[in-house]
């Protein structure tokens, strides 16, 4: 969760017409993977585009790590600690050093990562940023009374957060869809779990010493500079961190045997919404049931879809309608949201996107659909990688998932094979009545 920029971010540099259109790869850079003896492993993409460095690190850590009961929210709690200084750096001499740098900074916590970026300008300050990241997370520092006065800030997002009607509706889907996994709750964790952190600060060393750690943690380095003289740097200010040498195991979530209905009143006025969750995979890029299931939400729920021009454009029962199918480290959700005019057409919207899965199951996509969805799908992933940041924030979610860049070639070959018999098959194995959620949230009517 985006939170705090300290500084202006740099403009940054356009790389023209994408290479990735000029080749058979989609992500068609090249790019060096080292590993120091604590763990830290180093991804390294160097780039044509002068001047600009984006400088990446990505924790492996994020609601997915909160496994043990009464101590969510412990990720989004450090994505805040991160930024406030260290002994050697306090906060205000960070701030100062990146506004010389005319940098910019920002950080962001996920199911299962969080994300720290500074991008900045000139080879020329690569050492003095390599240094003060690293100092920022080996002698990362706090005391009680900082998790004492922090604690109630979080609190306060967290408030911020349910009082969107989308949001509130995402919290009760997940706690109703899962029973086990840690998925249940969102990256910022549960309201009592967030009011007793100024009584956790044991726990949260314990969590700091786990994760915050060389060997559950990947440098993302991509712009300006040379390879050799970066891993010089990285191996003269990184190489002292000791690993933790934890292994993370994540509870199992049961099979999902019953069909489950939850309802939130919302204490305001506001658009009805439903959302339809199934049990689904985790990311993969060799087994096809993702990549299939992925073609499906953008071939049938995409705006031209035939069941978005019937709800939304011609019937105008709803206001907004998709499908989202996020990638996961473990077995996710896949959503169907359905934002409405009117409460009284709940029902019948909910058994229109049931009966479209149905036809689903039963009506292949048409070939020429499927094509352009394809090729569209690989020409907008393109278009992301049209900055020096484009290339590393769009490539950090990958890394997280697999630590290795070819994942993203990897997964789109994979979106070639799909045929639209796969596409029938998975959803007639993820789309049963009895793998399913449905949450509700109404608020009065919209006049």
């Amino acid at each position: 969760m985006t939170k705090f920029i300290p500084v202006v971010l740099t403009t940054f540099l356009l790389l023209g017409i994408s290479p990735a259109l000029q080749s058979s790869k989609v992500f068609p850079f090249s790019y060096k993977i080292e590993e120091l003896e604590n763990g830290l492993k180093v991804i390294s993409i160097p780039l044509n585009n002068p001047n600009i460095i984006s400088y990446y690190s990505i924790v492996r850590s994020g609601s997915r790590n909160e496994v043990e009961a009464g101590k969510s929210g412990f990720a989004h709690f450090f994505e805040h600690i991160m930024f406030k200084g260290t002994k050697n750096v306090p906060r205000k001499a960070y701030e100062d050093f990146l506004t010389r740098l005319g940098a910019g900074t920002n950080g962001y916590t996920t199911d299962d990562y969080t994300c720290y970026f500074v991008v900045f300008a000139g080879r020329e300050n690569l050492e003095e940023v390599v240094k003060t990241e690293a100092d920022r997370f080996i002698n990362l520092y706090y005391d009680e009374e900082m998790i004492k006065t922090e604690a109630p800030v979080i609190e306060g997002e967290y408030y911020a957060s349910v009082s969107s009607p989308s949001r509130r509706l995402s919290e009760l889907l997940r706690d109703t869809a899962f029973e086990k996994h840690s998925y249940k709750h969102t990256t910022l964790g549960y309201l009592k779990d967030i009011l007793d952190m100024p009584n956790q600060f044991e726990y949260s060393q314990l969590y700091k010493n786990r994760f915050y750690a060389p060997d559950n943690i990947i440098l993302l380095v991509a712009g300006d500079f040379d390879h050799d003289q970066l891993m010089a740097y990285i191996k003269k200010y990184y190489s002292g961190w000791k690993k933790s040498n934890y292994t993370l195991v994540t509870p199992k979530e049961p099979p999902q045997t019953k069909a489950k209905r939850a309802h939130f009143d919302f204490p305001s006025k506001t658009s009805p919404m439903l959302a339809i969750a199934f049990h689904g995979p985790a990311y993969s890029e060799e087994k096809i049931d993702k990549a299939a299931l992925d073609l499906l939400a953008k071939t049938s729920f995409s705006s031209s879809s035939p069941l978005y021009q019937k709800l939304v454009i011609e019937e105008q029962k709803c206001l907004a309608l998709s499908a989202s199918f996020s990638d996961h480290r473990d077995p996710y959700l896949l959503v169907f949201n359905a934002t409405l005019k009117d409460e009284k057409d709940l029902s019948y919207v909910e058994e229109e996107i049931f009966k479209e899965l149905e036809r689903l199951k039963n009506e292949p996509v048409p070939e020429d659909v499927l094509a352009d969805v394809k090729s569209n799908q690989k020409y907008s992933f393109a278009d992301e990688l049209g900055t020096t940041d484009g290339v590393a924030g769009t490539l950090a979610g990958y890394i997280n998932l697999t630590t290795d860049p070819e994942t993203v070639n990897k997964l789109f070959d994979l979106y070639e094979k799909v045929t639209p018999g796969d596409i029938q098959e998975m959803a007639k194995k993820y789309f049963n009545k009895t793998n399913s959620t449905v949450a509700t949230l109404t608020g009065g009517k919209i006049k």
